[in-house]
């Protein structure tokens, strides 16, 4: 095969999401089969303190075995679809052995999955699962256990068999099908470059080739006034506990989950288009694998939300691993404080307000985070010259004076 052909090939799966044409009846059927659903994850959450109280396990036979014995209980629960409330239970399975892999694993609280917890009525959104026995397309329409027909707004086509979906709504009421299908690896030509990426907070990606650097956004900021307003209606409209709440509270709260909904589209949007252009022009790509989530305990919280880099780092994978691109995840440690020309490292670690790195071993001076987005390609085991002419002479290993 040529360069410039293309390579179609299976890899792992994908899903493809639609928005969905409820009718009153069917959303009626919907919340009822959420309802059963979610009496069931509360039990399943009660069943598990119980066996933990008394030693016992509570693994994912023991889960099914409740389930069968509930459905021939109670008829209620018999009215529903199978299909939903077994999937229900193996997500409870599978949340809660994350949750005791995280604590036998010893890792700290900020990063433990926590243990499953109750869906209270009215604040838990419903997200219903079939596999494919519980499901079917005919005639355009998705046919759900329990006859419930729904009217998929297909805006593109699915490029083979569903093995499940799962119908959820969003804070704004809206319902989604969310099917999931195999992969297929669209090979895009070969460029012969490589590239480097940072991610910071004052340009959300920082790249060894200037014209794929990616500015912040701001798309958070640009709508916190509207957003204050909205909130403020909600709290001035805000009945005490116990009493229905109004309709211009109801809508106040609609107008906040609307700017919500906005705002992340724009990010995702944003991430995409980002990922398309560095993984259209590159074949293989250093990405510092960071993790933004201790951010959110420092005074940088807001701006490095606004800034999205666990979803432009996640849509940046997908991306890559869709087209057939080579992605390394470099680990996070010490790249502002090695040099990318010479390797060495320097003693302290350069605060945040010092935007030049200047090597003290070599005199290199450069800016902080082009250095360290070539620091990953020499992680990497690339050769950085065929990017941005830089050429480590030394090893990493060496430290500076």
């Amino acid at each position: 095969m040529t360069e410039t052909a293309r390579e179609r090939v299976d890899s792992g799966h994908a899903r493809y999401t639609y928005r969905l044409r409820v009718p009153s009846t069917a959303h009626a059927a919907l919340r009822t089969e959420w309802d059963r659903c979610r009496w069931i994850w509360n039990e399943c959450v009660v069943r598990s303190k119980k066996v933990h109280h008394d030693g016992e396990d509570c693994g994912p036979a023991r889960l099914d075995r409740m389930l069968t014995e509930a459905r021939r209980s109670t008829p209620w629960l018999r009215e529903g679809a199978s299909v939903p409330q077994q999937q229900l239970v193996r997500d409870f399975a599978r949340s809660r052995s994350k949750a005791l892999k995280d604590i036998n694993s010893r890792l700290p609280l900020q990063r433990r999955a926590g243990m499953p917890r109750h869906k209270k009525k009215g604040k838990a959104l419903p997200t219903l699962n079939y596999t494919r026995r519980g499901f079917r397309l005919k005639n355009g329409h998705l046919h759900l256990a329990g006859d419930v027909v729904l009217t998929v707004v297909w805006s593109r086509n699915l490029p083979s068999e569903p093995s499940s979906v799962r119908v959820y709504q969003d804070s704004l009421g809206h319902w989604y099908a969310s099917f999931v299908v195999p992969a297929l690896v669209d090979t895009l030509p070969l460029t012969g470059k490589t590239i480097g990426i940072d991610w910071g907070v004052r340009e959300t990606a920082t790249t060894t080739s200037d014209t794929h650097d990616l500015p912040h956004a701001q798309q958070g900021r640009k709508t916190a006034e509207r957003l204050a307003r909205y909130q403020r209606m909600v709290a001035r409209r805000r009945r005490p506990k116990g009493q229905a709440q109004s309709m211009g509270y109801r809508q106040a709260h609609r107008e906040v989950a609307k700017l919500h909904k906005k705002v992340a589209r724009q990010r995702q949007d944003t991430g995409r288009k980002w990922a398309k252009s560095v993984v259209r022009d590159h074949d293989v790509i250093a990405v510092e694998d960071f993790r933004p989530k201790f951010l959110a305990k420092t005074t940088m919280a807001r701006k490095a939300a606004d800034a999205a880099i666990g979803a432009t780092k996640q849509a940046l994978i997908e991306m890559g691993r869709k087209h057939g691109r080579d992605i390394h995840l470099v680990h996070p440690a010490h790249t502002t404080m090695d040099c990318a020309q010479c390797g060495a490292r320097a003693k302290h670690a350069l605060p945040l307000s010092e935007r030049t790195y200047t090597c003290t071993a070599c005199g290199t001076v450069s800016p902080r985070d082009k250095n360290s987005a070539r620091v990953m390609l020499v992680r990497a085991g690339l050769n950085p010259a065929g990017a941005d002419r830089v050429r480590p002479d030394c090893s990493r290993g060496s430290q500076a004076a």
